[in-house]
């Protein structure tokens, strides 16, 4: 068995098939095509399928949380620019609006589990009331929760609306899933060793020539960097060999060890900052699991 990943920023797709082929996400197939060009047929034999997949961060939350590769579920995350305060406020109106895309694949495979998230907004709110609706119409069980990343651990906010529709009638236990989790040690004590996690709150403008408001990276090693993991009591866990990066506002912000440089100049600047902009917080969504 295999699963399904659908991305349509080409940049995202070969970060995909690296994250499969070094073993981070559930070996798969990558499809770069739009969501709504796909057909049932395009996704028949795959356990998983993750749309609007980014990076992969839904497959590898899914097993930090000990749900197998050959879990039946699906994830996605729609996009979140038509209903996000920096996006152009354009809501259902928005052609990126396409939670009715997907939800078509949805009615026509009949999925016996879907995860979801969207921006913590008052429009996401609204994406979030007809989601919930729709799906209650398609016979699922649906239930959602409000959750930030300071959560677990992060010293940033990351606000976002996480959801699960269960298909009623499915036969599909709760007693397998705890089963299969069990047998993966998650049961016995055995805790997944947790990722650091990129996402910075606010991300700098992709689009911009210019540098993203910071001088240098500073590790823990250095006094600005000890001063804003104490500040954030970020001193300990998966951020705790974070960069912290001094901003124009005066402020230092954490980044994941590693991320730079994102300077303007840089190769693939572009495709990473959109990428981690758009991913989840692996360890939240896993908590939500």
């Amino acid at each position: 068995m295999s699963a399904f990943y659908n991305e349509i920023e080409p940049y995202a797709v070969k970060w995909l098939s690296n994250l499969i082929d070094g073993g981070h996400i559930a070996r798969g197939v990558v499809d770069g095509r739009d969501i709504r060009e796909l057909k049932p047929s395009d996704i028949d034999g795959h356990e998983q399928a993750h749309f609007f997949a980014g990076i992969g961060v839904w497959s590898y939350a899914l097993r930090l949380a000990g749900v197998p590769d050959d879990f039946p579920a699906w994830t996605g995350s729609c996009p979140c620019q038509p209903f996000s305060i920096a996006g152009r406020g354009g809501g259902f109106s928005d052609e990126r609006h396409l939670w009715p895309d997907w939800f078509r694949l949805i009615c026509e495979c009949r999925p016996p589990i879907v995860f979801g998230e969207q921006v913590a907004s008052a429009d996401g709110l609204a994406w979030l009331d007809l989601v919930s609706a729709d799906m209650e119409r398609a016979g699922y069980a649906f239930a959602a929760a409000d959750m930030c990343a300071a959560g677990v651990g992060a010293p940033h906010i990351r606000q976002r609306l996480f959801f699960v529709a269960y298909a009623c009638g499915e036969r599909l236990s709760r007693e397998r899933l705890l089963l299969r989790a069990d047998q993966a040690g998650r049961l016995k004590g055995e805790v997944p060793e947790v990722a650091r996690c990129g996402g910075t709150g606010r991300l700098g403008d992709a689009d911009a020539p210019r540098p993203q408001g910071y001088r240098r990276p500073v590790g823990q090693h250095d006094e600005a960097g000890r001063q804003g993991a104490q500040r954030h009591g970020a001193t300990a866990g998966f951020w705790g060999d974070a960069d912290w990066i001094a901003c124009r506002d005066g402020k230092a912000r954490p980044i994941e060890s590693g991320s730079f440089p994102l300077a303007h100049g840089a190769p693939a600047r572009v495709g990473r900052l959109r990428a981690y902009g758009n991913a989840i917080v692996a360890p939240l969504a896993a908590e939500f699991i």
